[in-house]
């Protein structure tokens, strides 16, 4: 249970603040129904149902992006995750959720140093040729501030806030069995993926967390792109880098938000810089396998030379091998117009089809797809195809991957940049000279040969070690030690409503021995009184009506929840 494994105090209080929190929006009825509140009160903590303030006029996107903002950085960070899930949140959900920002105040400096001067083993004026004090910018989990280091060159110093790993892991904590509970006792968040949609949260926000990894992610992408010298990514100081600090280059050029800079007296070709931008993240999509997955225009600058910089590789986005491939496929079949491959590849994404119509769903897919038959390739907006095929993907209940949703979010966001930049840009027409081009190198004989002795290896191996397999599973079968697993869903909740059950006729049994107690001392003659009666008759029987008051209560609550469900 939620409460019995919640580890500390602390917890307890972080719980009672957010559920109060959940009311004041609007939700109690959830509350009620997950039955948080009355964990709580047995616990010992007590709830305050009048919190719940007049939202009947705001609709539920709102009430949820407003109760995310008071929740504070953990939960607005959720948000902005859920903002990339365009296959499982409709447009006024995304909306809102695009609205969420860490509006954070700086943390004081003199609160930073002993943190920094551990990190850094000194103190940053000595470690530094000059260390500016005020910050540049602050965030939820870190701030950055500007420095020069000794032999001249001009870096940034990321610092991350003191004891914010503490908060994040014990919200955290809370997320991953409040999300167990939904998804346990609301049916209805069931194709949203409560657990999965917190466990991917969980995974980025930690890797977020350790700024050392961070500049590794940004070295390898910036090896993967040293075959495009107008790509630049910050060069990380690895002297000065932990997991609490990182140094990196200073980048100096036009914000990415600032359009009206990129001018050609100021020697700026849009169009090139737009082609250039869509070349690199395609290359680190479909070749790579490794992309920068926020590259809003906060995160690039435009240098001199139609150059473009990638900063903050914070949350960096992984495809395997094998979805590389079906993202080829897929692309493929969008730019093609072959809606045969598109179907195929969403259905073997979607994985979890129990229930679902298949021929429906991809006759719509395939119709989707046809509908752009002989449209030229330079009308296509392929990041507004992938939205509409997610749209198709929500209204069947079926949910991408974490790591595809996370990729088409960014296919959507360099697409929107790119039009910003030129409005005549066309991802398409960037995009299928390389599909083709890496077609072509994965099905050279070379790249063929190597695939094949994987592909037997493997068979190799299998076939190895199946006598050994075998053989144990045959000494298992005759020891009697053959296990067969088998899940029940709701099997727990059963067991609950046993356990619950056991309790009440337990405190039955107590109440019916005090009052069989208390009546046969009532009859003995002596002793001390309490209201002109013997002391412990009269103690036995107040016993007895407070445990039954309290049995009742339980009961009719009970009864009542069962009634809402």
């Amino acid at each position: 249970m939620l409460i019995e494994t919640l580890g500390t105090a602390r917890d307890l209080g972080r719980l009672k603040e957010i559920l109060g929190v959940m009311v004041r929006h609007g939700f109690g009825d959830t509350v009620r129904r997950l039955g948080l509140a009355d964990r709580l009160e047995r616990a010992g903590q007590a709830f305050n149902w009048n919190l719940a303030g007049d939202l009947t006029r705001v609709e539920p996107p709102v009430q949820v992006r407003l109760a995310l903002e008071e929740l504070g950085p953990t939960f607005v960070k959720f948000g902005q995750i859920l903002a990339g899930r365009a296959d499982l949140f409709g447009p006024d959900w995304i909306a809102e959720f695009e609205k969420l920002h860490s509006r954070v105040p700086a943390v004081p400096f003199e609160t930073l140093r002993p943190q920094l001067r551990e990190d850094l083993g000194g103190e940053p004026e000595e470690v530094f040729a000059h260390f500016d004090t005020t910050p540049l910018a602050a965030a939820s989990i870190a701030q950055v501030h500007r420095a020069r280091l000794q032999d001249g060159s001009e870096v940034v110093v990321k610092i991350r806030r003191p004891g914010i790993r503490d908060v994040i892991e014990a919200d955290l904590r809370l997320l991953e069995r409040l999300a167990a509970l939904a998804d346990a006792e609301l049916p209805a968040l069931k194709p949203y993926g409560p657990q999965q949609l917190v466990r991917e949260f969980a995974r980025s926000l930690r890797r977020e967390l350790n700024l050392a990894g961070e500049c590794r992610s940004a070295e390898r992408i910036a090896g993967n792109l040293v075959s495009l010298p107008h790509i630049v990514v910050p060069r990380v100081h690895w002297e000065h880098t932990n997991e609490r600090v990182n140094v990196q280059e200073f980048i100096q050029g036009v914000p990415g938000g600032q359009l009206d800079a990129l001018t050609p007296e100021a020697g700026f070709d849009r169009t090139l810089l737009a082609q250039r931008g869509a070349q690199a993240v395609l290359k680190m999509i479909v070749e790579d396998g490794i992309f920068h997955a926020d590259p809003h225009p906060g995160n690039v600058f435009y240098l001199e030379g139609n150059r473009i910089a990638f900063i903050d590789f914070g949350m960096v986005g992984r495809l395997s091998q094998r979805r590389r491939d079906e993202l080829l496929q897929m692309l493929l079949g969008l730019v093609e117009r072959q809606p045969q491959s598109v179907a195929d590849v969403l259905l073997d994404w979607t994985g979890n089809a129990h229930g679902i119509d298949l021929g429906q769903l991809e006759m719509e897919v395939e119709a989707f797809v046809d509908q752009y038959h002989g449209v030229p390739l330079a009308q296509l907006h392929l990041g507004q195809m992938l939205a509409d095929v997610t749209t198709i993907l929500r209204e069947h209940h079926l949910g991408l991957p974490p790591d595809l949703a996370l990729l088409i979010k960014a296919f959507i966001s360099l697409e929107g940049m790119g039009r910003n930049l030129d409005p005549d840009f066309h991802m398409a027409t960037e995009a299928l000279p390389l599909l083709h081009q890496v077609v072509r190198t994965r099905y050279q004989p070379r790249a063929l040969a190597r695939r094949a002795a994987q592909t037997l290896r493997r068979a190799l191996a299998t076939v190895e070690q199946l006598p050994d397999d075998l053989a144990r599973l045959l000494r298992n079968a005759r020891r009697g030690r053959l296990q067969v697993g088998i899940e029940l869903a709701h099997l727990k909740r059963v067991g609950d409503q046993i356990d619950r059950s056991a309790n009440r006729l337990s405190m039955a049994l107590i109440i019916a021995a005090l009052i069989i107690g208390s009546s046969i001392v009532m009859t003995v003659q002596g002793g001390p009184t309490l209201f002109g009666l013997p002391a412990f008759g009269f103690l036995g029987f107040f016993g007895a009506v407070v445990c039954g008051l309290w049995l009742v209560r339980a009961i009719w609550r009970s009864s009542h929840h069962r009634d809402d469900d």
